[in-house]
């Protein structure tokens, strides 16, 4: 990914914040010669070296995907910004947060694996909710799914939020976006330090 030096995101817990809040993504191998993609949920391990999800057996991207060197691309929040925002000159962009995940993959099977899988993935998920889903999975299931761990070899985070504009411009595009309904792109350039 191209990571002009102003949009950089250094921090490293940031960049692991942004990774587990945005873990929808999508895992990009490939397949007989060809890039494939799936878009599937992920968790990072807690140590913070591995993501790991699951996808259906039928799938054909297990096939081909052990030992395969591979990428996985989150994508927070997006949106299109018009230069007659701007209180100076400019051109039409779009401001967005995305990270780009390297690593080489592993598929697995075992049952107890994916169940533990399956358990943390909706616990995180439902522990939002007042009356979270209590998991329980069977055995049908899990013998219709793969599960893929990817040791990861690289991160790059990238946030675009017009960190290139003056305060003034940076504000003023705020409060369009907010005018237009797009609410965390704005919060997220109003934080910007």
């Amino acid at each position: 990914m191209y990571v002009p030096k102003h949009f950089a995101v250094t921090d490293q817990e940031q960049v692991l914040d942004f990774i587990r809040a945005n873990s929808f993504g999508q895992l990009i191998s490939s397949v007989t010669d060809k890039p494939f993609v799936t878009h599937m949920p992920f968790l990072l391990s807690d140590d913070n070296s591995r993501l790991i999800g699951h996808f259906a057996k039928q799938n054909p991207q297990h096939l081909e995907l052990d030992n395969q060197a591979v990428l996985v691309t989150l994508q927070g929040p997006h949106d299109y910004i018009s230069p007659s925002w701007y209180l100076s000159s400019g051109v039409p962009t779009w401001n967005y947060q995305a990270a780009h995940i390297y690593g080489t993959a592993k598929v697995f099977t075992d049952q107890e694996k994916l169940k533990l899988l399956l358990d943390q993935l909706t616990e995180s998920n439902e522990a939002r909710f007042a009356s979270p889903w209590q998991p329980g999975y069977p055995v049908s299931m899990l013998n219709a799914i793969v599960g893929v761990e990817i040791l990861i070899s690289d991160i790059q985070a990238k946030f675009k939020l017009n960190q290139n504009r003056s305060a003034a411009d940076r504000e003023s595009v705020a409060t369009h976006l907010e005018d237009q309904g797009s609410y965390q792109i704005a919060k997220l350039m109003r934080e910007l330090k």
